[in-house]
């Protein structure tokens, strides 16, 4: 048996996507000073992004999706054949995701922000692959650069608030900062690890589409600008086996120990451990096959932290600095809107539906003072840093559990909970537990009817 511990005290200068999650975006901001006119700047820098991405798809239409490979919730693979296609792009139009131009409109952002995206019911199961694929849409509109005079709402802490005894009470039991503990054998997870790339690691190969024309003769200026000049003749098809030569060098244990976590000598293990034909995946296509190994090892790991891990309580505590220190920015009605209940006057908003949350629970009379968490707020888990949503105080005999922190889902469904997720939120419950001694009730809720379903209870 190995014991795993870490100190979420260690400080790390690399704030990176893998550190910090979708927080990264609103730690690392890079100001541009143009000068010239917001617009002109705007204008021009979408130009040469769209230059620059000139190959990607800039609309929805069957053909995005033919022949692309998905996997359904089971980990199982099929190929999106012209039926299955053309079900998925009537789906979204029917749901209004789409234009007519197939342009995706702001509905389906909405309601992939609040993790409802609706797919038509021959793919359901691939709904994240549907996902990942239309992310390969160029959007002009998602490109364009934040006009930070815009950022008409600056948060400001309400002091009063902050001197409630309700909301002293809730920091008192929610500030305290601890350390996990994960005992579990290290050889179980090596075993778990292999039989599952045995079973589930798919790695597609990769092919080189050669498309060849002949240019006809020219008879006019408009020729060449109608694009008639060339006569388009079929695609050659190569098989990408050459790939993985020998001129190119794939650090292919590193990589993996960086992705996981784990040891170079545990990553050599389950190397070793899986079949020779599955280890020969890796010459098809080295970074689908070390993204997708790393993926189903850490599926496994959050496996196992979710069945062996404790929290200790440390003697350090939060500081309510972390609520005076930030600037936090929004747009009024756009992300952003005022509040009575809130510490600060106002709540930034990540969805739709932390929206229609926060109208809810500011209007409740039973809750004296609620605060969206800020990023400071953080528990170390062995899967990342978890940040969670909300932290609400209720008046006193008003509902059974006065004290509660809310992570806000747009959809409750497990099966799309991925494992590292739902090894966070494990983590956060252990973590409450263990700071609060059971005055705290921490729960997963998505909506502010099911929040008081909870704390009625």
């Amino acid at each position: 048996m190995k014991k795993h511990g870490v100190n979420p005290l260690d400080g790390n200068r690399f704030m990176d996507a893998n550190l910090l999650g979708d927080e990264v975006h609103n730690v690392n901001v890079l100001t541009v000073i143009a000068s010239e006119s917001y617009d002109s700047f705007a204008k021009g820098l979408q130009t040469e992004l769209a230059e620059a991405i000139a190959d990607r798809p800039q609309a929805v239409t069957p053909e995005l999706f033919i022949g692309k490979v998905v996997k359904d919730t089971q980990g199982n693979e099929q190929t999106i054949d012209r039926e299955m296609a053309s079900a998925i792009h009537y789906d979204m139009i029917v749901n209004g995701y789409i234009d007519k131009k197939g342009v995706l409109t702001d509905k389906y952002y909405a309601d992939k922000a609040n993790g409802t995206v609706v797919v038509a019911e021959e793919a359901a199961d691939c709904t994240a692959d549907i996902i990942a694929i239309l992310d390969s849409i160029y959007d002009p509109k998602r490109y364009q650069p934040e006009n930070t005079r815009s950022n008409n709402v600056e948060l400001k802490v309400d002091k009063d608030k902050l001197a409630m005894p309700e909301f002293k009470a809730l920091w008192s039991r929610i500030n305290a900062k601890s350390v996990y503990v994960v005992h579990f054998d290290t050889q179980e997870l090596l075993r778990k690890a292999v039989s599952a790339l045995n079973a589930k690691l798919h790695v597609s190969k990769v092919f080189f589409k050669v498309q060849t024309g002949t240019m006809k003769e020219i008879r006019s200026k408009e020729d060449l600008q109608a694009n008639t000049a060339f006569i388009k003749e079929g695609p050659d098809i190569y098989d990408g086996k050459t790939i993985a030569n020998p001129g190119v060098n794939y650090d292919l244990v590193g990589k993996l120990v960086e992705e996981t976590g784990l040891t170079r000598k545990d990553i050599i293990a389950i190397l070793r451990g899986i079949r020779p034909d599955i280890f020969g995946l890796f010459k098809n296509n080295p970074e689908e096959f070390i993204s997708k190994t790393a993926a189903l090892i850490n599926d496994e790991k959050a496996t196992a932290i979710i069945e062996h891990i404790t929290y200790d309580v440390l003697d350090e505590r939060y500081d309510t600095e972390i609520f005076t220190d930030p600037t936090i920015k929004g747009k009024l009605d756009v992300n952003a809107i005022k509040t009575e209940r809130h510490l600060y006057d106002h709540v930034v908003y990540d969805s739709t539906g932390e929206r229609d949350f926060v109208r809810e629970l500011d209007i409740d009379k039973r809750v004296a003072i609620y605060v969206k968490l800020p990023s400071g707020f953080y528990i170390a888990t062995p899967v990342g840093r978890y940040n969670p949503d909300w932290a609400i105080a209720f008046y006193e005999g008003k509902v059974k559990h006065i004290y509660f922190i809310a992570e806000t889902k747009g959809s409750m469904d497990s099966m799309q909970l991925r494992l590292i997720e739902e090894a966070k939120i494990h983590c956060a419950r252990e973590h409450f537990k263990a700071i609060s001694g059971g005055n705290v009730t921490y729960d997963v809720v998505d909506s502010y009817q099911a929040l008081l379903d909870k704390v009625m209870k």
